[in-house]
């Protein structure tokens, strides 16, 4: 599915789950390399960015968002960007782009470029680009909260539950670092392919778009070492519980073991059976196991194991 937009003299063209039919369109209007093309129609699972006579071919991966449509980690971005045109590239709805598309169309229509503030399609990069680092940064946001929440729950009580939650939290936030990983040495390698492809600003477009990458590896590292304190003091007041637990029973055990020694000695089916027989015989057995206990929960007390 292919979609156009237009602002002035500029065109952004977005192809959601491209056909050879609209790859063939786009190759003869636009004067796509044969081997551009055919990478638009495969998902490719490494950057690139390929300079060519009329326009920066670029690739870059992104972290799947909570709510994206996919159960993929990571989305995959082609970006064929020349002077006066942008085409972007996907193969699942991304939902930044879906809302920057809705900004890109409000701009055009209220005409808000009237000081020719965006000169080329390197502008549309760098407001697309930041449109969806903000996005991530929303994501990392709810992380950010999603830990607080945690940390609430773990000092009620509930150590076991934030187990598998701070799990899920580790998972989204690997996702996030390694679809980021290689962003800092691509768009470096786009801002040499640019540099004389461009205007002599186009340095500053991308020191923006770098800026904002850096928030977002910032905020991944913020919450990652969140993550990581996070998890040892939940992993130790579990152990904790669990080691207090495991005294408890094995305290209970050490009691119960001898007054089961002695009612086994006195139910023995023997003749002379001491105290078997004798009036009240079964009370003085009840207070020797009482007196038993007793003695024995002084001893742990006076040992502090209680």
């Amino acid at each position: 599915m292919i979609k156009k937009y237009t602002l002035k003299d500029l065109t952004w063209i977005d192809v959601l789950k491209p056909t050879k039919e609209e790859v063939l369109i786009l190759m003869e209007e636009y004067n796509i390399h044969p081997n551009v093309a055919n990478n638009l129609l495969t998902e490719t699972f490494k950057p690139l960015v390929d300079l060519h006579d009329n326009f920066i071919y670029l690739i870059l991966h992104f972290p799947s968002l909570k709510h994206s449509h996919n159960n993929e980690p990571n989305q995959e971005i082609d970006f064929i960007i020349g002077k006066d045109f942008i085409i972007t590239s996907r193969y699942e709805e991304i939902d930044s782009l879906h809302k920057f598309a809705k900004e890109f169309e409000t701009i055009a229509i209220l005409e808000k470029d009237k000081n020719n503030e965006i000169q080329n399609s390197s502008y549309i990069f760098m407001l697309m680009m930041k449109k969806i680092y903000a996005s991530i940064g929303d994501e990392l946001d709810l992380i950010e909260n999603s830990l607080e929440q945690a940390e609430d729950n773990i000092f009620k009580g509930k150590e076991r539950q934030m187990v598998k939650k701070l799990s899920f939290i580790s998972r989204d936030l690997l996702n996030t670092k390694q679809a980021t990983n290689t962003h800092k040495e691509t768009l470096e390698s786009f801002a040499v392919a640019g540099k004389d492809f461009f205007l002599d600003d186009f340095k500053i477009i991308i020191e923006e778009i770098m800026n904002d990458y850096r928030k977002i590896r910032h905020n991944i590292e913020v919450n990652r070492d969140s993550l990581i304190e996070l998890r040892d003091t939940n992993n130790s007041l579990l152990s904790t519980k669990q080691n207090e637990t495991m005294k408890v029973l094995t305290i209970m055990a050490f009691v119960t073991f001898p007054l089961s020694l002695l009612a086994s000695v006195f139910g023995m089916n023997t003749e002379n059976t001491p105290i078997i027989g004798n009036i009240y015989d079964f009370w003085v057995i009840i207070g020797m196991m009482a007196f038993l206990t007793a003695i024995f929960f002084l001893f742990f007390k006076y040992k502090k194991w209680l």
